[in-house]
């Protein structure tokens, strides 16, 4: 698995996102409890433009390991963002992952929600 998940990760970082999802989702699938292929999925998700999408799977990764410190930041900073825009609280799909976490105080610094975003 973890040949896969660093395949995976080589994939997205040169841009070949069907490539990166396409192992991302075979790690996910052979251990669903593998919050490592979840948060990879949704950073693919993030750079399609799925903000929905990423904040879905990055609670489902927040689920799976609420000590998995990627998933929880990529988290806050999504439901920073929704509530930016005025989009109100984000509501997991389902109520079995936590509760969203407030923005965290490094989420507000300026600029940073510009980096998570940008196009690699």
């Amino acid at each position: 698995m973890i040949e896969l998940l660093l395949e995976a990760e080589r994939s997205l970082a040169a841009g070949r996102l069907d490539q990166a999802e396409r192992l991302y989702r075979q790690v996910a699938d052979g251990d669903p409890r593998n919050a490592i292929a979840v948060v990879g999925l949704a950073r693919i998700a993030l750079e399609r433009g799925d903000e929905e999408g990423a904040l879905g799977l990055g609670e489902r990764a927040v689920a799976i390991d609420p000590e998995n410190q990627t998933a929880r930041r990529l988290v806050d900073r999504l439901v920073e963002v929704r509530m930016h825009r005025g989009m109100g609280a984000y509501i997991p799909p389902t109520p079995a992952g936590p509760p969203p976490r407030p923005p965290s105080a490094e989420a507000a610094r300026p600029g940073l929600l510009r980096r998570l975003f940008r196009r690699r």
